[in-house]
């Protein structure tokens, strides 16, 4: 997979990780492998400008997902998965940092970074968490990726909690 993470930021953040987590989401959720994904981490006040253009709310939040081919996950395992362009995953570690350290477990700004990258790969693929059915299919399938990403890294302590709402 082509996975292009671009930092902006202006905060120094474990790229390869997030690059890393991408793909094994992709991966796990039987993306064609040669599906293009792009993340780019900005700055409070760039995020502010992407959640009122395009989600007319104000203030920066934490990721923003914009698809492009539509790529969603094949129905059954004989089928042969779509290759395309995924989109684009914004995010902001200014507010992944505070929400790192709000949350009840506490956890660093790169844990809630990859949280919030699966969380913005799942958007991608068409997962929503308007309805509370909806909420519990995404964020169980979020929790089990982040859970088996960690697993597989060789990353013991607890997985970052959820801490998008």
């Amino acid at each position: 997979m082509a996975i292009e993470v671009n930092n902006e930021s202006g905060l120094d953040i474990d790229v390869a990780a997030v690059q890393d987590i991408a793909r094994y989401a992709l991966s796990r959720m039987r993306i064609h492998p040669l599906s293009e994904l792009s993340v780019i981490a900005v700055d409070e006040e760039a995020m502010e400008a992407l959640h009122l253009q395009w989600m007319d709310l104000p203030g920066p939040t934490d990721v923003m997902s914009f698809p492009m081919d539509e790529l969603r996950p094949p129905a059954k395992d004989e089928e042969e998965p779509a290759k395309g362009l995924l989109g684009d995953i914004v995010l902001c570690p200014q507010v992944a940092k505070a929400q790192g350290a709000a949350a009840p477990t506490g956890h660093s700004m790169d844990d809630e970074l990859q949280l919030l990258t699966v969380h913005g790969v799942l958007h991608l693929l068409g997962y929503d968490h308007e309805e509370p059915a909806e909420k519990a299919e995404m964020f169980g399938l979020q929790q089990a990726i982040v859970d088996g990403w960690r697993a597989e890294a060789g990353l013991t302590g607890p997985s970052p909690a959820p801490t998008i709402t």
